[in-house]
């Protein structure tokens, strides 16, 4: 490991000796594959039926990877991190709205998200995930080239005004949108939706950031085709591996298709640095967030803003992680002057829960993750435990 992202003093210098332990025992139990299989199960059946679980979700997983009930309550945590040199993303991370009235709801959620970070220095860029703004099987459609019937062809036109109303709110109180990637059975849409707004917001300074999901095999073809076929546009992108994989790679198996998932790591490692050599080349036309917990790709593009003399904080880029992950990159990437921030979800733990199973399950997948989180956590016990 570098010895720019071994200082566990930094990295966990917000932590007490409590929440130290918290995330040692969590991170055991992520690390455990079935044990992490069996818990999803349990919290699916217990959220299904009711049952009186939020106190010990609450005090546990959630008071690790969130924020928050509200935004308000993530305030402290945002002015802490502020003050390590660590700018805040709050993300109101609710999932599975189906009706016209829920994603009104949740379009009138993020304008008010908008309102409450604006003038916060700390809080640079919001966030917003497709689908709480559509239907799923909608974006599904527009995706597959699906003819549409009238009054689908409605529901879509109300999309692209929720879309449409966030971005303009953002451009007009000068924050930055993230447009999170989601499954391929509905990202082109969402790519096709994103572009239409980086053509309306983007001509001179980046306002929409489209995630692009590197696990993807046709991702660097995607990347060249879009600055190929779109002239006037300043690009904002944010790189990704991606959140989905077991689950793509079950949807194709179940339908005989090939996956559009790498093979593997290594595969998905090399995708990602591509995209990183790619967008340097074309630096005065893109401005991208790394959002990876991977420390070699960060100190590969670490390297590449030295190598191209420009600044640490040269404001075209940024480094991304989510909150209660990867400490030891985002504290040390702020002391040493990087842009970079957490990503905070914020709601409440019945909304989040999916979220939180989402990570369970990421982590428990991606080789070497669980590791090197516990073993952070445990150099530092140590390191505190001689200052006794």
């Amino acid at each position: 490991m570098s010895s720019i992202f071994s200082n566990t003093k930094e990295a966990f210098s917000l932590k007490s000796n409590f929440e130290l332990n918290r995330a040692l025992f969590l991170f055991r139990i992520i690390g455990n594959k079935s044990f992490v299989k069996i818990t999803t199960s349990l919290t699916k059946f217990a959220l299904k039926y009711n049952l009186p679980f939020t106190s010990l979700i609450k005090i546990t997983v959630f008071d690790h990877f969130c924020g928050g009930l509200n935004e308000k309550e993530c305030i402290p945590l945002i002015k802490k991190l502020y003050h390590k040199k660590v700018f805040s993303v709050l993300d109101f991370s609710t999932e599975g709205f189906e009706t016209e009235e829920e994603f009104d709801l949740c379009l009138e959620k993020k304008i008010s998200i908008i309102d409450f970070v604006k003038g916060k220095k700390q809080i640079p860029f919001v966030v917003f995930k497709p689908t709480c703004l559509g239907s799923y099987s909608l974006f599904s459609k527009v995706s597959s080239n699906v003819i549409l019937n009238n009054e689908e062809k409605l529901k879509w036109s109300r999309v692209i005004q929720r879309f449409e109303k966030i971005c303009k709110k953002a451009s007009q109180e000068n924050i930055k949108i993230l447009i999170d990637a989601e499954e391929v059975e509905v990202q082109k849409a969402i790519d096709d939706l994103a572009v239409l707004m980086m053509s309306k917001f983007n001509s001179l300074n980046p306002v929409v950031y489209n995630t692009v999901q590197m696990y993807r095999k046709d991702r660097m073809s995607y990347l060249k085709n879009l600055l190929k076929n779109n002239d006037n546009i300043i690009f904002g992108l944010k790189l990704v591996r991606g959140a989905y994989m077991e689950k793509e790679r079950k949807i194709a198996n179940e339908n005989g298709i090939e996956s559009l998932i790498c093979e593997n790591k290594a595969e998905t490692d090399k995708n990602f640095n591509l995209a990183i050599d790619f967008v340097f080349k074309n630096i005065k036309r893109v401005s991208f967030v790394c959002a990876s917990h991977n420390e070699n790709s960060t100190l590969k593009v670490m390297k590449m803003i030295k190598d191209k003399g420009l600044k640490e904080n040269d404001s075209r880029i940024w480094f991304g992680q989510l909150y209660g992950m990867s400490d030891n990159i985002s504290f040390n990437l702020g002391k040493n002057n990087y842009n970079t921030f957490k990503i905070i979800p914020f709601g409440s733990v019945k909304n989040l829960m999916p979220y939180l199973i989402r990570r369970a399950e990421e982590n428990s997948s991606v080789q070497g993750q669980t590791g090197r989180e516990l073993q952070l956590i445990l150099d530092e016990k140590k390191r505190r435990s001689v200052l006794k």
